[in-house]
């Protein structure tokens, strides 16, 4: 009996914010993004451990796909174009670490990478009767093309190599949308399985917790860590690439959470989400 007391809140707010506009649902989110942010700032002294933890966090999601692969031979629900778009930002973020910072970001990145590539591999060889073509039909060069012509108009304006500025503005634009084509896939099919469901909301919390990072590093320098990657568009572009990757899978991990809450295994999209 008192279990079931302790729930009715719970079922009385999700049942009151589902029955809201999508304007309002935006707003709530919006207020609930802040209080995040807030309570970071008063938990985290060090900032810089919220993007390991962003990493750390996409490893997870990474692994949770190795899980999936290797137990249930299947890839149905994946998005081949996004691993592969995974795999080519990491890869252009690695040389520029390499080039630019070597630092422990390196390695976090280099472990990523490889696990994703294997991702790739036993998507596009081993088992490639279980995947969906017909579903992952987001072509990666509408992607690709629109992030490399976007690099080359704005990047950093530090003292590196010209071709290191541009390939540190691509992995930056490509990342924020690189997840496009996994959220088609799961519009297509409307029914997302746990482990897929699983891996985009480890997506969704990686990108909150990166975006959370510049956010809260730019208030702590009162606006310095903008003027310190250069001038022009550039560190608006960095802030605006972070807020837009967050706000792209806010949506399905809103359903996600919903889902885990009603006990449900499978997670079903209504129409119009992502």
């Amino acid at each position: 009996m008192s279990m079931k007391g302790s729930k009715r809140p719970i079922q009385v707010v999700r049942t009151w914010v589902r029955r809201q506009p999508p304007k309002v649902k935006v707003f709530l989110a919006f207020i609930c993004a802040i209080a995040a942010l807030v309570f970071i700032r008063m938990v985290v002294y060090d900032h810089d451990s919220l993007f390991i933890a962003a990493e750390a966090v996409h490893a997870l999601g990474i692994s949770v796909l190795i899980y999936k692969l290797a137990t249930e031979k299947t890839c149905a629900g994946l998005s081949l174009k996004s691993q592969e778009l995974t795999a080519i930002f990491l890869g252009s973020r690695l040389y520029c670490s390499f080039v630019m910072e070597y630092d422990v970001h390196t390695l976090l990145d280099l472990a990523t990478l490889a696990t994703t590539i294997w991702v790739v591999y036993m998507m596009r060889f081993n088992l490639n009767a279980s995947y969906m073509h017909e579903k992952d039909n987001a072509p990666n060069y509408y992607i690709v093309i629109p992030c490399a012509i976007l690099s080359l108009v704005i990047h950093p304006t530090t003292q590196h190599h010209i071709i290191n500025r541009i390939l540190w503005a691509f992995c930056v634009y490509l990342e924020a949308v690189s997840v496009l084509p996994q959220l088609r896939v799961m519009q297509n099919t409307k029914i997302v399985e746990p482990f897929t469901a699983h891996y985009v909301f480890a997506l969704g919390v990686a990108r909150f917790l990166s975006c959370a990072h510049w956010i809260l590093q730019v208030l702590d320098t009162r606006g310095r860590l903008l003027t310190a990657l250069g001038y022009g568009l550039w560190p608006s572009m960095v802030l605006l690439s972070e807020i837009v990757q967050t706000f792209i899978l806010a949506d399905f991990c809103y359903y996600y959470v919903q889902s885990v809450m009603g006990g449900q295994l499978v997670l079903r999209l209504p129409s119009g989400v992502v």
